[in-house]
């Protein structure tokens, strides 16, 4: 059984128009996942449309507390880490800085299995400007997500850019 996301209350995805979970296995030590989670130099390499990622409060590395701007789904976000336990759980919650009152919660869970890790992330997303940006493609999000999956694991498995087969 995997762990549950420790939603804050205002996110749950019973209160969130927008909600979706992704999931996978992946050939990777919890420790290798891990590590790439937290650097936020390796975001780019592995998480789509991200091109930077600023820590804001001297942190070189993700953190419980850190603050952070970034650009997801095309927007700048300002976000926080809201759950930090190593090896086996990060969050964090934002804005796009275009529109403070949509919200976002975005979770992950590692957890170890045999051949490596089961990565599970789950996303809720709340406000106007986010759901108008998934009106065109209303799996928009959860379609990013797996590549976002998908590219981790090529990194984490040192496979990225290796010939598809």
């Amino acid at each position: 059984m995997f762990e549950a996301i420790n939603w804050p209350a205002d996110m749950v995805p019973s209160r969130s128009p927008i909600h979706f979970t992704n999931e996978l296995e992946v050939a990777a030590s919890p420790e290798k996942i891990w590590s790439l989670l937290v650097d936020h130099r390796a975001w780019p390499s592995f998480y789509p449309g991200v091109e930077h990622v600023e820590l804001l409060d001297g942190h070189n590395s993700l953190r419980l507390g850190t603050q952070f701007e970034t650009n997801l789904a095309g927007q700048d976000v300002f976000a926080s880490v809201q759950e930090f336990e190593p090896m086996k759980r990060i969050a964090w919650g934002g804005y796009p800085k275009a529109a403070e009152g949509s919200k976002a919660y975005h979770a992950w869970i590692i957890t170890p299995t045999p051949r490596g890790c089961h990565l599970w992330t789950e996303e809720t997303m709340q406000g106007p400007f986010w759901i108008e940006l998934a009106k065109p493609a209303p799996d928009v999000f959860w379609r990013t997500h797996e590549k976002l999956l998908a590219d981790l694991a090529e990194v984490a498995t040192g496979r990225a850019g290796a010939p598809q087969g």
